[in-house]
């Protein structure tokens, strides 16, 4: 006689968290989450974790694009509690707990016990969009492969309009004319890259023209560059910039962007003009629109940034398992940094791990100041690190080492440093290639060109 067996006990469903985003907030999250009993689902608009702060290398020929930018599933590939979606959320409905995100495939409606929104920022243009079409920010992949065409586009365009007779001394220094808005550490950055990209890397490339020959233009509204900095790294960083001939434009509005140049206005109300096909956008930023959504359900405010004022534990008011984290969170002393993302993030992956276990919750998210640096230009930096102000060299490397450290996956590391030996002990830039896209679309602006001068929209300066 067989005896009976008891009844086998169901398992109960794991926890469902959904991260909203794969840049540095949704990335650490998942994998801080990697042991807990929970199951990960991230639905991100793209199928990679970007490391933002170098995208203006991929834009000056520095690294490829893998290199700032690798798989999301091949990061997570180890962590069996993760999965990932490619579709763009579209709405968060927080009394149904369900994200709803929009992809090639339809509409999917994700649920959820607990949220974690890490949707990032897009460029701001102060209210004045149609300036993205002539002056790309900085802010995705598109941005810097479109960069990179308008750059190197930039000198292949005056080597052409230099065989012409017809080509005025003017119109081809106009056409060797770079303008970067924003003086913060990514227009920074650019400005330097575009100026060793002009007086190192591509010597001896052209036969009609001289690279060197450029006119390299930091716009701001500010009165300084590298605003949060240290006054003394400010005015280091600007006596760099204008030995390497970085032109400083501070305390003017850009008031007008056409396809042939930027209008400014400064502060007593004088107008002036630069003519230039090539402008670059590095000047401010807006929280994904999902933060208006959130702060309208949960009756949280925004800043004017469209970033989300949440609790002092990253949660929306009377939405404990809703966190808000990196560029969408509004909290007083929190940078719209890398590491403010990542640290709030674990954050709130250390409160879900903390309910889950029963153990006590709320505890206030509390941002550990790691300091901010800048590279000007090969062997030389400025940074601000635990207090201490550093500057030049020893600058210079500790940029080098933090952002490899941070770096995705150990392939990349290596791959980005061998690159950038190329590039900053030799002179070379490996990754020069524009598509054919971008070139006949440089030539259809040539020839538009040629039947007369942009004029600028008028409208309210940012």
């Amino acid at each position: 006689m067989q005896s009976k067996q008891p009844p086998a006990r169901s398992r109960a469903p794991r926890h469902r968290v959904v991260v909203v985003g794969s840049g540095f907030g949704g990335l650490f999250a998942t994998k801080a989450l990697a042991r807990e009993d929970v199951l990960v689902t991230v639905v991100a608009s793209t199928g990679y974790h970007l490391f933002q702060p170098l995208l203006y290398q991929v834009a000056t020929g520095v690294l490829s694009v893998g290199e700032v930018a690798p798989a999301t599933r091949e990061v997570l590939r180890r962590q069996r509690n993760a999965r990932v979606l490619l579709g763009t959320v579209t709405e968060i409905d927080l009394a149904a707990r369900t994200v709803v995100s929009e992809s090639p495939a339809g509409t999917l409606r994700t649920p959820y016990d607990s949220l974690i929104v890490a949707a990032g920022s897009t460029q701001s243009y102060f209210g004045r969009d149609e300036f993205s079409e002539y002056a790309p920010g900085m802010k995705s992949v598109d941005d810097a492969l479109e960069l990179r065409g308008r750059i190197f586009g930039a000198f292949e365009m005056a080597e052409v309009r230099a065989q012409d007779p017809a080509t005025t001394a003017d119109q081809l220094r106009a056409q060797l004319t770079f303008v970067v808005v924003g003086a913060g550490p990514t227009g920074v950055e650019m400005a330097g890259q575009i100026a060793e990209l002009a007086h190192r890397a591509l010597r001896g490339n052209f036969r009609s023209i001289n690279p060197s020959h450029v006119r390299i233009v930091l716009v701001d509204f500010a009165n300084a560059v590298l605003g949060p900095f240290d006054p003394r790294l400010r005015d280091r960083a600007a006596a760099h910039l204008e030995s390497m001939g970085v032109e400083l434009q501070l305390g003017q509005r850009v008031v007008g962007v056409d396809r042939a140049g930027v209008d400014l206005e400064a502060a007593d109300g004088e107008r002036t003009r630069i003519e230039t096909p090539t402008k670059i956008w590095a000047a401010g930023v807006q929280a994904s629109p999902l933060g208006a959504s959130l702060a309208e359900q949960s009756g949280a405010e925004t800043d004017r940034a469209g970033r989300v004022r949440v609790l002092p534990d990253c949660t929306l008011p009377g939405r404990p398992e809703v966190f808000v984290v990196g560029d969408m969170l509004a909290m007083e002393g929190v940078p719209g940094l890398a590491q403010a993302a990542m640290q709030s993030a674990e954050h709130a992956a250390d409160q879900i791990g903390r309910r889950l276990r029963g153990e006590p919750t709320g505890q206030a998210f509390v941002y550990d100041d790691k300091g901010s640096m800048a590279i000007v230009s090969r062997f030389y930096a400025v940074a601000e690190v635990a207090g201490r102000k550093v500057w030049g060299l020893p600058a210079w490397a500790l940029w080098l080492a933090v952002h490899l450290v941070y770096l995705i996956g150990f392939k990349n590391r290596l791959t980005t440093l061998l690159h950038w030996a190329v590039s900053f002990v030799g002179s070379g830039r490996s990754e020069r290639t524009a598509t054919r896209q971008q070139v006949m679309a440089r030539l259809a602006m040539l020839e538009r060109e040629k039947e007369g001068p942009g004029t600028s929209p008028p409208g309210t300066p940012w």
